[in-house]
């Protein structure tokens, strides 16, 4: 395997074989020009070199041509949304993906894993402590909410105030414990009240996101209570719908389409909330490009707010479980979100959000190159595919108390590299 540094590459490089990023991800495949936008996205991301089994064979004169981009599929029975904003200027979103195309893999290093690890492998939130100041917070903060939409299902008063005050505390509890809110998303572990949960998770994420773009106070407050309130409207469709098995049909989907306006209505008639939670209760479905809903707004008139949401609320729906799909991985929403390509999100809102998700989130379950299994136990925000991580499970096929696992720096450790994700579940 050739190494070759960052500031050796340049457009027009022709490989004999594939050059990879990291691990898997390839960044150029073989016999394809490398692109400036391929070079920029090393530098922006802090990579310093790449790698690749051929030998530089030609330098090409001919101008770039882009490479062709797949359609990215829709998820089962919810809508992803979309977005942009003259503020937030998008940094090269449209190579970002690039990476994850892989049609083969690098040969593996010297060191071969010695045994096949078999899952699952049970590394529950136990292990956390599930009597923890974190964890408590986390489900507090669910059954608070839970406790509000019975009331507005069951037709009780209720004062935004109360929203606003469940609001400033979930930003006290981030900022006591980000890392362990982000692994309790990924996690799943608390279940019941699911519609407070998602919501919950969805201003969780929406809070991390507007707080990377820098966002004032007050904006970031209504922005946490927009997502607290912004599928409430599913409180006015009925069970058969919304907790269905299998695709819904035209009709009921037109109706899951309604949820935007009863939200707005619940939030304006009912709690008599800001125009500006409002927006984000009625504008978090619609979509860049114009062909999200109700009202098909398009482009910088879309609410920033909104867009956040709708970037947060997609993720959140892609890794938790839902009556009729199974959840997927982190890396793969990540993933997803990144291949958008400006059609239903606000490219800059996907940049920040993966700055502080992270390609690989915290508490993703991983693959190494050496056989051993690791969960993300922080980021490295300069370098997202080199992570710090916490063994579960070393190269020899052990599995490691809590106490025995040691933490790793992949980006001081350089003979590591991430091989593969894995399904948390099994490993959670």
């Amino acid at each position: 395997m050739n190494l070759v540094k960052t500031s050796d590459l340049r457009p027009g490089q022709i490989f004999s074989e594939p050059v990879y990023s990291e691990g898997e991800h390839m960044l150029v495949p073989a016999r394809i020009p490398v692109r400036q936008k391929d070079i920029d996205f090393l530098v922006n991301w802090n990579i310093d070199s790449v790698l690749t089994q051929g030998e530089l064979v030609t330098i090409s004169v001919e101008p770039e041509q882009e490479r062709p981009e797949e359609e990215l599929p829709e998820p089962d029975n919810f809508e992803m949304t979309a977005p942009q904003d003259d503020l937030l200027q998008p940094i090269h979103e449209d190579f970002l993906m690039d990476i994850f195309s892989v049609d083969s893999s690098p040969s593996e290093p010297e060191e071969e894993p010695v045994s096949e690890i078999k899952g699952p492998v049970n590394f529950s939130i136990s292990d956390v402590q599930q009597n923890t100041g974190p964890y408590r917070a986390y489900k507090n903060l669910i059954e608070k909410v839970a406790a509000i939409f019975t009331g507005i299902k069951s037709g009780v008063d209720v004062e935004m105030r109360v929203i606003n005050n469940i609001g400033m505390q979930l930003l006290q509890d981030l900022r006591d414990y980000p890392e362990s809110f982000v692994d309790y998303i990924l996690g799943g572990e608390v279940t019941g009240h699911e519609l407070a949960k998602s919501s919950v998770n969805t201003a969780i994420l929406s809070a991390l996101t507007a707080q990377e773009l820098k966002l004032k106070n007050h904006k970031i407050n209504n922005i946490v209570a927009g997502a607290l309130l912004h599928d409430v409207g599913m409180l006015r469709l009925s069970k058969g719908i919304t907790e269905k098995k299998g695709q819904l049909s035209e009709a009921e989907l037109e109706q899951i389409k309604s949820h935007p306006v009863h939200t707005s209505k619940i939030v304006t008639k009912e709690l008599f909330g800001s125009q500006e939670i409002n927006l984000i209760a009625l504008q978090h479905h619609e979509r860049w490009d114009g062909k999200g809903y109700p009202d098909q707004i398009i482009g910088p008139s879309i609410d920033l707010g909104a867009r956040i949401v709708s970037v947060a609320d997609a993720f959140e729906a892609m890794v938790s479980k839902k009556s009729y799909r199974k959840s997927i991985v982190g890396y793969q929403a990540v993933k997803n979100l990144l291949a958008d390509n400006g059609r239903r999100f606000d490219p800059a809102v996907i940049m920040a959000f993966t700055k502080i998700m992270g390609i690989y989130p915290i508490g993703s379950i991983l693959k190494l190159n050496d056989g051993s299994i690791a969960r993300v136990d922080r980021l490295n925000i300069e370098a997202p595919l080199r992570p710090i991580i916490q063994i579960l499970i070393n190269k020899d096929g052990k599995t490691l108390r809590p106490g025995e696992r040691p933490t790793i720096d992949l980006l001081s450790d350089k003979k590591l590299f991430i091989k593969n994700a894995l399904d948390t579940h099994e490993y959670s």
